[in-house]
């Protein structure tokens, strides 16, 4: 009976933990390689050792760990023993193993809820999709703080978002790379014969089945290798964007907060990003502020959704602060070629890695039809101080 238990009788070698002093297993394989069963195993046998007490379990969204991690045909639930299952309470998000070991679920679309908890070890689980992939790592790594060698493990597919190669790059990263073809003897004929053939030999099938990092997106206006750092001169302009989100609830768009300038050199540079997802006077106080930090000449709002409620949420913060609406005439695709061919001219610099800002422009393409906030503000910030806006000025 117990054989059947024993991970080691059946997992292959690259499912098994590495050896050596790392903190960072980062797993990046295909998909049906055996990634979440692999996570789930590490956890489980962390757990049975009497490694770990206090476990973080973080996905993309609370349902995503719930139904995969946890519930999954490869979640905690199904591959720990009868006599070692834990205890799910989903109210609670929280699991307890026999031995007292408490497992805690957390999402990347909150990551203020590991601003607190301390752990001594973490599975991360399809971090590419991660709303808030850098602020959410960056929360579990600071609580990341208990037992004699606190470890994390990352079962992902790849995608070249900024955590990701930050990651590879590190010394206690041990990356563990896998396609789908691994795994193979226990996948169903009818999906190589159907679904893999298909995609075979393609990018997506590239990026999907054979888990290569492929660093640029096809269609994409933006390219990483155009995304330049370059400290900014005395500015001559400097405004503040808003692209504003309709709501404010779990889920829901950030509202864009972009801060550019005009360097007295001719060139153009992104100063910072305030962007976050928060209630509409939360975002207007957001705004003022940056407006005050970098001295700019003026807000800029996207009204398209917002309408005058930009505006009036503007004037509660503050009456004297220049204000303009910005109306989009034209499609997202038009607005943004000008500016993304700026970039390829290298006519525009960040002032530093502006991690999200980046991963929406390198992977956003026109055929998406979704609405990236950060993107949509730098491309307002940067069209109005390349006075290519045909829009009136309000000053409130």
């Amino acid at each position: 009976m117990k054989f059947q238990w024993e991970w080691r009788n059946w997992a292959r070698s690259s499912q098994l933990p590495p050896e050596g002093d790392w903190l960072v297993w980062l797993i990046m394989a295909g998909r049906g390689f055996g990634k979440t069963r692999t996570g789930a195993e590490f956890i489980r046998h962390e757990v049975e050792t009497g490694k770990v007490k206090h476990i973080a379990l973080v996905g993309m969204t609370p349902a995503d760990v719930r139904d995969v991690m946890i519930e999954g045909e490869s979640g905690l639930l199904n591959v720990c023993p009868p006599w070692n299952k834990p205890i799910y309470e989903p109210s609670k998000r929280k699991l307890t193993w026999p031995n007292g070991a408490v497992g805690i679920t957390y999402s990347g679309y909150e990551p203020d809820q590991l601003n607190g908890p301390q752990h001594d070890i973490a599975w991360c689980d399809e971090l590419r999709t991660w709303k808030y992939a850098t602020e959410t790592w960056d929360m579990l790594m600071l609580g990341l703080r208990l037992g004699e060698h606190p470890r994390v493990v990352v079962t992902t597919t790849p995608s070249p978002i900024a955590i990701i190669r930050s990651l590879i790059k590190q010394k206690t990263t041990i990356v563990t790379r896998g396609s789908t073809y691994d795994n193979r003897a226990f996948l169903a004929s009818t999906f190589f014969e159907q679904v893999i053939s298909k995609y075979q030999g393609t990018r997506l099938g590239r990026q999907e089945i054979e888990a290569e990092l492929l660093e640029d997106v096809p269609g994409a206006l933006w390219k990483r290798g155009d995304i330049l750092t370059k400290k900014a001169p005395e500015l001559s302009r400097i405004v503040v964007a808003i692209d504003p989100a309709v709501t404010s609830t779990e889920g829901s768009d950030e509202t864009g907060i972009i801060v550019a300038g005009k360097g007295i050199d001719g060139f153009y540079y992104v100063l910072a990003d305030r962007s976050a997802r928060t209630t509409p006077d939360a975002w207007a106080k957001r705004a003022v502020q940056a407006y005050r930090d970098f001295k700019a000449d003026r807000i800029i709002g996207e009204t398209n959704n917002g309408g005058e409620m930009i505006q009036l949420t503007i004037r509660t913060v503050d009456r004297n602060i220049p204000y303009k609406a910005v109306h989009a005439s034209r499609g997202k695709q038009a607005r943004a070629e000008p500016i993304s061919a700026l970039y390829e001219q290298h006519k525009v610099f960040h002032t530093q890695p502006f991690t999200e800002l980046e991963d929406q422009l390198c992977t956003w393409t026109p055929e998406t039809g979704d609405s990236p906030d950060r993107l949509d503000a730098l491309v307002w910030a940067l069209t109005e101080l390349t006075a290519g806006s045909e829009t009136r000025v309000m000053f409130i």
